[in-house]
């Protein structure tokens, strides 16, 4: 597509559902707008919008062309907001990803780095989705499991999170503890509702337990824990949540096998940002502290 204005038109146009909201949006005459629209429709033989008295609406084939121009406004968005936070102090936005399982470490030190610097706006973004960093999607993005390998990304070593499986008190009145490794096939667990999970201490629950003693499932770490403290069965949890909870028993020594690995990755554009650096150097003094 050679002419971005015209689909920057149509995606207003599909967004709002007027000619005049579009050209109020865009800042041109609403006769700019209609103009775009019939070129865009002429070039590609389509009818991309219904006309009606109310307003616009997009076609089956408008639909498939807003979906890829919601995707490149999206695109270009988080690449202005990436090249805006090249060589600033520490102020605007300071985006950081990780999964929801670090919170408890994680959001006190962005609460205490916000406090040091108050011209600042946290954005903390958690969940199973990987952050595209080259998108500018995040500033520091914290990852687990192998290194990760995109090429233009500055990846170092953060911590191991250590992990343990543990039981409630009231799952071992009622069940007892396993004797072994061996007698783990006896016992109910918790674990992730996708059987595939990369954490590696569910894929050494997948190796030593058959899939129906995994008898309740989560796709939330706050909700494993719930369960685990409920007594729904045993379950891994991390040692910052074994402090949180100290009457949780522990069922088998934890092993080397469970560590989470943590990765600090940056984009290599605003790695040495001052924002970025300021950032990361507070985080790794603070996890110095850690008992993770």
């Amino acid at each position: 597509m050679d002419n971005w204005d015209e689909i920057r038109t149509a995606f207003q146009v599909a967004n709002i559902g007027t000619v005049s909201g579009a050209a109020d949006a865009l800042g041109v005459h609403h006769a700019t707008v209609i103009r775009h629209i019939d070129a865009l429709e002429q070039r590609l033989g389509v009818k991309l919008f219904q006309r009606h008295p109310r307003g616009y609406t997009a076609t089956e084939a408008g639909q498939d062309l807003m979906q890829v121009a919601a995707a490149t406004d999206d695109q270009f968005t988080q690449l202005a907001g990436r090249i805006r936070g090249q060589g600033e102090g520490v102020s605007g936005d300071l985006v950081v990803t990780s999964l929801v399982m670090l919170s408890p470490l994680i959001t006190p030190v962005l609460a205490k780095f916000r406090r040091e610097h108050p011209e600042l706006t946290v954005r903390f973004l958690t969940g199973d989705r990987v952050f595209r960093l080259e998108y500018g999607e995040a500033h520091v993005a914290i990852r687990a499991g192998k290194a990760p390998d995109q090429p233009d990304n500055v990846v170092q070593p953060f911590l191991n999170q250590k992990v343990h499986l543990v039981a409630a008190p009231s799952y071992v009145q009622d069940y007892g503890l396993p004797s072994d490794e061996d007698d783990l096939c006896n016992h109910w667990f918790v674990g992730h509702d996708n059987a595939e999970s990369r954490a590696p201490f569910y894929q050494w629950l997948a190796t030593h337990v058959p899939q129906n003693r995994v008898v309740f499932r989560t796709t939330d770490i706050r909700a494993t824990i719930d369960a685990v403290t409920a007594g729904a069965g045993m379950g891994f949890v991390t040692s910052a949540q074994m402090k949180r909870h100290p009457e949780l028993v522990e069922v088998l020594p934890s092993q080397p096998d469970w560590d989470a690995h943590l990765w600090l990755v940056t984009h290599v554009d605003l790695h040495r940002t001052t924002k970025v650096q300021t950032f990361l150097k507070f985080l790794k003094e603070e996890a110095a502290a850690w008992d993770a």
